[in-house]
């Protein structure tokens, strides 16, 4: 379950996702397959060449893009999170969620 975002923030995202930009959403998350984690990240991009490029960065695998139709994106949680979203500068993301 997703919360802690509006509906203008979901559509920015999928906006973006659709133009071919890397795009980040965060937001808080509740999943029993994952104790612990309190959000998640998604990073997406319609364009699988340019996201499988970028994931490469961070040591994320193409198989792990979650293949949504109309957008594909990583889920990024944890320490992993954490990580990207220091390197890629995602302050706000980071400050709003407390990460």
């Amino acid at each position: 379950m997703a919360f802690g975002i509006n509906r203008t923030e979901l559509k920015n995202w999928k906006r973006k996702v659709k133009n071919g930009d890397i795009a980040f959403l965060t937001h808080f998350w509740i999943d029993d397959r994952f104790p612990g984690c309190q959000t998640v990240t998604k990073v997406g991009c319609i364009d699988i060449r340019k996201l499988t490029k970028w994931g490469k960065k961070y040591d994320l695998k193409e198989e792990w893009i979650d293949m949504h139709d109309q957008f594909p994106h990583f889920d990024l949680f944890g320490t992993k999170q954490k990580e990207v979203l220091i390197k890629e500068k995602m302050w706000m993301h980071i400050l709003r969620f407390n990460l």
